[in-house]
C-alpha cells in the first residue's frame, strides 16, 4: 500500500487523473439527472432538437473565442517564467477574442429569425433562445480566456474545484428550467450554462494573481496573432466541420429512418460524451501543457506509453463495464422509450476506445502547431464519418451511424499512426541516446 501511494505522489499524470475524478464524477451525476429530465419532460423528439440547438452552440462558442484556448494554455505554460512575452501573448489573445466575441454575438443577435429557421425549420420559434445566447456568449468566452490561463499555469486543483462547483450550479439551473419549460427550458440551459460557470470562476480566481495589468492594448503584437491564428486555424475547421456533419447525419436519420431513432441516436451520443468526460478533461489538463514543454522524441513517446500504461486500462474496463450495463444504464439515464439504444453501445465504445489512443498522440499537432498535417486529418476524418455513416445508415437504420463512427476512427487511427510511425517506434537519435546514457553511466559513478 506504501509504494502504491508514493506512486501516485511521484506520478503527475496519475495524480492529475485522481484530482479530475472528482469533476467528471460530478459532471457524469449532473449529465445523468439532465438526460432523465428529459428524457421525462421532452422525449426522443425533443432531444433531437436540443442535439440541432447544442451543435450550433458549441460552433458559436469556439468562433467567439477563435479557438485560442489551446494555444494560450501552450503559451502560457511556454512564457510563465518571462513576463514580458506573456503579456504580449495575452494581450493578444484577449483583444483577437474580444473582438471575435462582439462581433459573433451581434451577428447571433440580429440574425435569430434566420438562424432559427435554419436549426428549427418545422417548430415553433425559438429566435429568443438564440438571443439569449448571443447575450451569455461574452461570458462564455471570458471564462474560457481565464481557463486557459490556469491551465498553462498547472493550476490543475483550482480549476478542478471550479468545474465542480461551476457543474453543480448549471445543472441545478438546467433541471429547473426543463421542469418549468419543457423543451424551451431545456434550450435556454443550453445557451447559458457554460456561461453561468464564468460566475464561480470570478470566486475562484479572486484570490489569484491577477493578471489583468498584462493585458494591454499597447501590447498587441502582430508576430503573436499569426502564432495563434494557427490554432485558429484548427480548432475553428474542427468547430465548423464537425457540428456541420453532426447536424447532416442526424437531419439524414430524420428524413430516412425516423426522427424517434434521430433521438436514439443523440442519447447514445450523449451517453458517449458521458465516460469521454474523464479522458478529454485529463488530455486538455495534462497532456497539451507537458506536450508543449518538452522537446525530444524520447519525452514524447514517454508521455504516450505511460498514458497507454496508467489510464488506458482503466478506461478501457470502464467501457466494458458501460456494455455490461446497458441495460440498467439506459432504464437509469433516460426511459422505456430509450430502450433501442441498447443496440448502439457495442460500435460507439469499440469507436470510442479507438478515438482514445489517437486523440493522445494526435495532441502533438496542437502543441507544436502542425497545422497543415492537423487539418488534413480532420478533413479526412469528418469526410469518411459523414460518407461511412450515410452509405450505413442506409443498410443498418440508426446503427449505421454508429458502425460509421467506429470505421472512422479505425481509419484516424491507422492515419496518425502512419504520422508519428518515426517518433513512437523508430530509433531513437543517436544523440538523444549518448545522452541517456551519459545519464546512466553518470547515476553508476554516483
Amino acid at each position: 500500500m506504501k509504494k502504491f501511494v508514493e506512486y501516485i505522489n511521484n506520478n503527475v499524470l496519475v495524480r492529475v487523473a485522481s484530482l479530475n475524478s472528482a469533476s467528471v464524477i460530478t459532471r457524469i451525476i449532473a449529465g445523468f439527472l439532465t438526460s432523465k429530465a428529459i428524457a421525462l419532460f421532452v422525449g426522443a423528439e425533443g432531444l433531437a432538437l436540443i442535439g440541432n440547438f447544442r451543435n450550433f452552440v458549441g460552433t458559436l462558442q469556439s468562433f467567439s473565442i477563435l479557438g485560442l484556448y489551446n494555444g494560450v494554455v501552450k503559451y502560457v505554460a511556454e512564457f510563465k517564467n518571462n513576463t514580458k512575452e506573456l503579456s504580449k501573448m495575452l494581450s493578444t489573445a484577449y483583444y483577437m477574442g474580444f473582438i471575435s466575441t462582439v462581433l459573433c454575438g451581434f451577428l447571433c443577435y440580429f440574425y435569430s429569425n434566420e438562424i432559427n429557421n435554419y436549426l428549427f425549420p418545422t417548430y415553433n420559434d425559438y429566435a429568443y433562445i438564440i438571443r439569449i445566447f448571443a447575450v451569455a456568449l461574452p461570458f462564455y468566452s471570458l471564462n474560457m480566456f481565464t481557463y486557459s490561463i490556469l491551465n498553462g499555469f498547472s493550476k490543475f486543483k483550482i480549476l478542478i474545484i471550479i468545474n465542480i462547483i461551476g457543474q453543480i450550479l448549471a445543472a441545478s439551473i438546467t433541471l429547473l428550467l426543463i421542469y418549468q419549460e419543457r423543451v424551451d427550458g431545456a434550450l435556454i440551459s443550453v445557451a447559458i450554462s457554460e456561461s453561468l460557470i464564468f460566475l464561480i470562476t470570478l470566486v475562484g480566481i479572486s484570490n489569484q494573481r491577477s493578471l489583468a495589468p498584462l493585458l494591454k492594448l499597447s501590447h498587441f503584437r502582430l508576430d503573436f496573432v499569426k502564432k495563434l491564428s494557427s490554432f485558429s486555424i484548427m480548432k475553428i475547421f474542427s468547430a465548423m466541420a464537425l457540428p456541420l456533419v453532426a447536424i447532416a447525419i442526424r437531419t439524414y436519420l430524420i428524413d430516412h429512418v425516423g426522427f424517434k431513432e434521430a433521438g436514439f441516436w443523440e442519447a447514445m451520443n450523449r451517453i458517449s460524451k458521458y465516460y469521454l468526460m474523464f479522458i478529454s478533461s485529463l488530455m486538455s489538463l495534462y497532456i497539451l501543457p507537458r506536450f508543449s514543454e518538452i522537446n525530444t522524441i524520447k519525452e514524447f513517446r514517454t508521455e504516450v506509453f505511460n498514458f497507454y500504461k496508467t489510464v488506458l486500462p482503466i478506461f478501457g474496463l470502464g467501457l466494458l463495464a458501460i456494455y455490461l450495463m446497458r441495460h440498467i444504464l439506459i432504464a437509469v439515464i433516460f426511459s422505456s422509450e430509450f430502450k433501442p439504444v441498447e443496440s448502439l453501445f457495442l460500435w460507439q465504445l469499440l469507436g470510442d476506445f479507438i478515438n482514445v489512443l489517437s486523440i493522445v498522440i494526435a495532441y502533438q499537432f496542437l502543441a507544436k502547431n502542425m497545422v497543415w498535417h492537423y487539418l488534413i486529418v480532420e478533413a479526412f476524418s469528418v469526410s469518411i464519418l459523414y460518407i461511412s455513416s450515410i452509405l450505413f445508415v442506409d443498410i443498418f437504420g440508426v446503427q449505421g451511424a454508429v458502425i460509421g463512427h467506429f470505421v472512422t476512427q479505425v481509419l484516424h487511427f491507422a492515419l496518425i499512426l502512419f504520422i508519428f510511425n518515426h517518433s513512437l517506434f523508430g530509433v531513437l537519435p543517436e544523440e538523444e541516446l549518448l545522452q541517456g546514457d551519459n545519464e546512466d553511466l553518470d547515476h553508476e559513478n554516483d
